[in-house]
């Protein structure tokens, strides 16, 4: 493989050749090299960006994070909103030095780590935005509910899938883990769809942003952690009848009750809620 793409490059003319390495300095300069293991996939379209901003601003707030801003694409416009203290959490050092050199202001706001190690950037509510790195959006979300007292509201770019199974209803295909924790806590809108075009490099798949707004009435469960553990045990084996996926949980003469004769995308919040409340009580 190595022969084959040397012996292509010797066959491209010198002028193109320069022209190529002329693009990716340039790429380069703008904070555009690309790490395939973070899974960066940096906006480009400017109509994308704009149309993110007008769905922040729709709700006012005094914090504003953003999720991994990489090439600065949405951090130009969101550093520049007046009255808001911003931050931005970027776990690539390339990317956080760019960041810091062509935004001046943004000297002392930018958290040069992961978000998955992330301690809340703010100790009141804050909302959080970003184009979140696809191969691990699922736990950023999670990482999102952790702080939930503290979040009112996202705005996130996801994978076009991950996005519509955060919006899911019961009953759907897409209806699952994420669906249930997230609607928990907060009310989901499925905003618009993103091309893959709107992207560089352009990803493989369609992109979607969503709204998450939390809610002013939770439900009522024994525990978050029974929550959790009951969601997870009924997804898991979800093609199973609940009676066999969760039979770990519940004593003999309550797996009898007719709920367990459904599948898991059968239930509804209030359902997994109340379902809680009969857990074993070790598990509670």
């Amino acid at each position: 493989m190595a022969a084959g793409n040397a012996f292509t490059l010797l066959h491209i003319p010198w002028h193109l050749l320069v022209i190529i390495a002329a693009k990716l300095q340039a790429l380069a300069q703008q904070g555009y090299t690309l790490k395939k293991e973070l899974g960066q996939h940096f906006l480009r379209d400017e109509n994308i960006c704009h149309k993110i901003v007008d769905a922040l601003q729709q709700h006012t707030f005094e914090r504003l994070v953003e999720v991994g801003p990489g090439g600065g694409a949405l951090t130009k416009y969101l550093q520049q909103l007046p009255g808001i203290n911003f931050k931005a959490v970027e776990l690539d050092a390339e990317k956080v030095a760019y960041l810091q050199q062509t935004y001046p202001a943004l000297a002392g706001k930018i958290v040069h780590e992961s978000i998955l190690d992330t301690i809340a950037p703010f100790t009141e509510p804050f909302t959080v935005i970003g184009n979140f790195p696809y191969n691990i959006s699922s736990q950023i979300l999670f990482k999102i509910l952790e702080w939930k007292t503290l979040v009112p509201e996202v705005i996130g770019m996801f994978q076009k899938e991950v996005a519509q199974r955060v919006a899911a209803n019961p009953g759907s295909k897409a209806y699952g883990i994420l669906s249930v924790l997230v609607q928990a806590y907060y009310s989901v809108e499925y905003l618009f769809d993103v091309p893959p075009g709107c992207f560089n490099p352009p990803p493989k798949v369609m992109s979607g942003v969503i709204r998450m707004q939390r809610k002013t009435e939770t439900l009522q469960v024994t525990s978050d952690k029974a929550f959790v553990t009951l969601v997870k045990a009924a997804f898991n084996q979800r093609r199973k009848m609940l009676r066999n996926a969760v039979k770990a949980l519940f004593d003999e003469t309550v797996l009898q009750q007719d709920i367990f004769t459904k599948r898991a995308e059968q239930l509804s919040l209030q359902d997994f809620a109340s379902l809680t409340f009969s857990m074993k009580e070790t598990l509670r």
